[in-house]
């Protein structure tokens, strides 16, 4: 059975490694701290420390899963291809990994990007409602990882790299309109929607279309982050007045209180739509987004490690975003999802 490394092995991180050792896989898990969970398992070989000490002596063109905070990743991603190594890479970070293009075709090797719910599982589904439909004349995306009830402070609790997310609402945002591309201010367009099953939240523009602005032909474009009102009204008044250090504790995550993720691609030509919902509420101790994305990153590394990225993923060298899948790895990453018990609803 082919072996596996995993860069970070936070939330998403353990998730994902438990998920490829539950297929039989070795997995060599490297960071700054490993769970004693992971470290003691047999099938696991645990390298503490800097992930950058450790890239030179990985073995040649191996499977690395990029699970590191985005300021982190983009930082090992000319390394690892330079390598040869074939990457499933979940890094959110605000550099775009097709500048590595040529250095990826040089050294035969495969960067897979944005392998999460949103980017990631969002962007498979605009394919498929480009593919059923043609030209789009929109294509929505909404999505939030939250707690099921709102509260009295923050409403939110942070299910991912919380500076990784403070980055989402400071970043300039990327959409396309009337045919044209634009880049507005995050946090504009606050509308309040309805999410079925929890009632009024708030949605809000945020910069994750990415890569399907140009891989996608739709004439109108956006991404919206969903919250709980008055979350994002409270960020923009205590921007100034707390430090990042104080935002990241009161984000902590809390295992112990119920949340959900909820996405939801709308995909419209004139006369057709197609419309997927996706939503989990965690299972066996795992979060929802940590399963959501979790499960689509594993989906894809398992796809690089029984077939390879050309034969498993329709891949050859290069950098490649979710939605360059083939039709055949699209359906066979939902299924992983659906298998898990994430619910999925296309109507």
């Amino acid at each position: 059975m082919a072996a596996a490394i995993a860069l970070g092995c936070g939330l998403v991180g353990q998730f994902v490694v438990e998920r490829l050792l539950e297929h039989g896989h070795e997995v060599t898990v490297v960071d700054l701290q490993i769970p004693e969970e992971l470290s003691s398992n047999p099938m696991v070989k645990a390298l503490v420390g800097d992930v950058t000490q450790h890239i030179e002596n990985f073995p040649p063109q191996s499977v690395v899963i990029n699970m590191l905070p985005g300021r982190v990743g983009d930082k090992v991603r000319p390394q690892l291809l330079s390598a040869g190594h074939n990457v499933v890479d979940l890094a959110f970070t605000a550099e775009d990994p097709h500048v590595h293009e040529q250095l990826a075709v040089e050294n035969n090797a495969v960067l897979l990007w944005d392998v999460g719910i949103a980017p990631g599982m969002s962007n498979m589904l605009a394919k498929k409602g480009f593919d059923a439909l043609g030209h789009l004349e929109t294509l929505t995306i909404k999505v939030g990882g939250n707690p099921t009830s709102p509260d009295s402070r923050w409403s939110y609790m942070a299910p991912f790299s919380p500076s990784d997310v403070i980055e989402e609402y400071t970043r300039p945002v990327r959409i396309k309109a009337n045919n044209d591309f634009f880049e507005v201010p995050a946090i504009t367009d606050r509308h309040l929607i309805q999410v079925e099953g929890y009632g009024e939240m708030e949605a809000f523009l945020t910069d994750g279309l990415r890569s399907v602005l140009t891989t996608i032909s739709a004439s109108n474009m956006k991404e919206y982050t969903v919250r709980w009102p008055g979350h994002i009204q409270k960020w923009l008044d205590s921007r100034g007045i707390l430090d990042e250090s104080e935002i990241l504790d009161a984000w902590k995550f809390d295992s112990s209180r119920e949340e959900f993720t909820w996405l939801e691609v709308v995909t419209k030509t004139a006369h057709e739509q197609k419309r997927w919902i996706v939503q989990d509420s965690g299972l066996n101790g795992n979060g929802s987004m940590a399963r959501t994305t979790g499960l689509v990153t594993a989906a894809c590394a398992l796809l690089f490690l029984r077939d390879g990225p050309l034969k498993g993923c329709g891949l050859g060298p290069g950098v490649h975003p979710p939605e360059a899948l083939s039709s055949e790895a699209i359906d066979s990453v939902i299924a992983m999802l659906v298998q898990n018990g994430v619910q999925i609803d296309e109507d």
